[in-house]
């Protein structure tokens, strides 16, 4: 990182992630331009976790390569007396791999669910839309291989 007075811990970063309702993702594949996505995920220990549909060009592209880069942007302000602003944001390199186990992917689906529709989660909500769409509802994980974070916080 160039600015290194900017640089901050993995802490930060995994702060900003948890914060985030969405990243977007940078993928590679065999396309001659770069793709870009916003993903809704949710970070289980040195993971991070997606929901999608089973086909189309995101996963395409995670088949042919699945090194991502997501990038998360916590807040970005304005200042108010100068031309700059003030900004959270963190960074992930990692890998991308299709969760397979059913136990993995509801254990990712909950969480994705708590974090971005927690009043939906009373009762058996989750478990009767976990019965009625599991199997046609793709789960990804992104293996996380390098997290930075990174601020420039208001004096």
């Amino acid at each position: 990182m160039r600015r290194k007075d900017r640089e901050r811990d993995r802490a930060f970063a995994y702060e900003v992630i948890d914060r985030c309702e969405y990243g977007v993702a940078a993928l590679g594949g065999a396309e001659d331009s770069p793709y870009c996505v916003p993903l809704s995920l949710v970070r289980l220990g040195d993971v991070l976790y997606f929901h999608c549909a089973l086909e189309g060009t995101k996963l395409d592209r995670l088949r042919q390569d699945p090194r991502v880069c997501i990038s998360f942007v916590g807040s970005n302000q304005a200042a108010e007396d100068k031309f700059t602003t003030y900004f959270q944001s963190a960074n992930v390199t990692g890998t991308a791999s299709e969760v397979t186990d059913n136990g993995e992917k509801i254990r990712a689906l909950r969480a994705l669910c708590e974090k971005l529709t927690p009043a939906n989660m009373a009762g058996d909500n989750f478990d009767r839309a976990i019965a009625k769409s599991l199997s046609r509802t793709g789960v990804w994980r992104i293996q996380m291989e390098e997290v930075t974070g990174k601020e420039k916080p208001r004096p």
